[in-house]
């Protein structure tokens, strides 16, 4: 079935809207729209781009593709000529939905375009094709692959049956294009349930302030995300009954803060990846997740290998595209996360990525583990550690750090230094322990809203 089948048959559409910063489209009317024929017949069976620059028109696009084109790929905010080129290539492109804001337009190399509006009139087939959905991965560092799945496996995850608290308007900080955005995108239109989009460009403290005012009532982001809208002045105009995080470790700080902002909410962090799908979602208010969750469950397996989270289930990508891709999973159907854990009593904490350890003369350093103690202390509103180059040790940790507004510029700032490193002693070993603490105004974040570490 369709995604825009699964939406006319998921019931009432009365009052059901997809919103951004400068539109409102009703999405009932969209569907009565979508009868040109002339557009099905050229866009059925292609390998389609959704290059646009917001992301009304992508959601539009993807409505009017789905059962319609063989594959759509959604190129995320963020993407370079060069990137996009790459993707062209590799997907096998054929055809572009765009629009006059896609950024990286020129770089589409005289491919034949829709434009995204136009796109969205598509009429519907008789007969509705097998879609690939195409999603990029959204790491911090390194060139973006490219990870199939299918409706149902993206949608697996969504329980449909549920119906909705009356009054529910989802939000997300996440883009749409990725995966954590596209999940909400689905849950929304699945509910169905109305939708306000964010913006990329927009002003954490506007995007705050729209939000409410649309009676936004479930939202999500990343841990960064909402590190960024505790520091804003709009926030207590946000009263939602849920908010979740994901794409990061969701450490105790912000899980604490998300409480003291937001008493009457339910505060979850879930864990999920491009590659893998929906892992699964806490909601007791602490760091890690029970050890209760390894193992079979319906629909989905979860091992600890090494250290290291693997999943498998129905929801993961079904491979990586290129010629040259190596295998989404092992011989035994699991997605490698390449997120390390360490089992602690009853639950398991995430240290972070695999690829980011850093070494101190031998001795492993997981930069999230000291953050999740540096964003411990009362004046740190959010951290990055990294290597410092040595000429003994080969690399030591430093940290840079970002204050809490509310407590004002340090009357003595290399004396506060000194108070967060002897903050970090009692909880972490020698070697971890930042032997310089930088202070930032602001650290740099992904286009998916996480903290990006290979740059300065």
């Amino acid at each position: 079935m369709t995604l825009r089948d699964r939406l006319t048959r998921a019931g009432s559409l009365d009052g059901l809207f997809l919103s951004d910063r400068t539109a409102r489209r009703s999405l009932p009317a969209l569907i009565a729209s979508q009868t040109r024929t002339d557009l099905t017949e050229r866009l059925a069976g292609r390998a389609v781009l959704v290059a646009t620059g917001g992301q009304m028109n992508a959601a539009l696009a993807m409505l009017a593709l789905d059962g319609l084109v063989g594959r759509m790929v959604l190129a995320p905010p963020g993407l370079t000529g060069e990137e996009a080129a790459q993707i062209l290539a590799t997907a096998e492109i054929d055809l572009c939905v765009t629009d006059a804001a896609c950024p990286f337009r020129v770089a589409l190399n005289g491919l034949p375009c829709v434009e995204a509006t136009e796109a969205a009139l598509a009429a519907p087939l008789p007969a509705p094709r097998p879609t690939e959905w195409v999603l990029a991965t959204s790491g911090t560092t390194g060139a973006p692959k490219l990870v199939v799945h299918t409706l149902e496996g993206l949608a697996g995850g969504i329980n449909v049956a549920a119906t909705p608290e009356p009054g529910t308007v989802w939000s997300t900080f996440y883009d749409i294009r990725r995966y954590g955005g596209l999940q909400v995108f689905l849950r929304a239109i699945l509910g169905p349930t109305p939708l306000v989009l964010s913006e990329a460009d927009e002003p954490v403290r506007d995007y705050l302030v729209r939000v409410a005012e649309a009676g936004v009532t479930h939202i999500l982001g990343t841990p960064s995300h909402w590190r960024l809208a505790l520091m804003s002045t709009a926030l207590d105009r946000l009263a939602p009954r849920y908010a979740r995080l994901s794409g990061e470790i969701a450490d105790q700080a912000i899980l604490d803060q998300m409480r003291a902002a937001f008493p009457e909410a339910r505060i979850a962090h879930a864990y999920a990846s491009t590659e893998g799908g929906v892992g699964f979602t806490v909601e007791d208010g602490r760091e890690g997740f029970p050890a209760g969750f390894v193992g079979a469950r319906t629909g989905i397996e979860i091992v600890v290998r090494e250290g290291t989270l693997q999943i498998r289930s129905q929801r993961t990508g079904r491979r990586y595209l290129g010629a040259d891709a190596a295998a989404l999973t092992d011989a035994d159907g699991f997605v490698d996360s390449g997120d390390l854990v360490e089992l602690r009593g009853a639950r398991y904490h995430f240290l972070g990525r695999r690829s980011g350890i850093i070494n101190v003369g031998g001795a492993k350093v997981q930069p999230e583990e000291v953050e999740s103690i540096l964003n411990s202390h009362p004046r740190v509103s959010m951290s990055r550690v990294r290597p410092r180059p040595n000429p003994i040790l080969g690399a030591v940790v430093e940290a840079e750090i970002v204050l809490r507004e509310d407590g004002g510029a340090p009357d003595d700032p290399a004396g506060l230094k000194q108070a967060i490193i002897a903050h970090c002693r009692p909880h972490l070993a020698k070697h971890k322990v930042p032997v310089s603490v930088k202070f930032v105004p602001a650290l740099p974040i992904s286009a998916g809203g996480k903290l990006l570490r290979g740059v300065s």
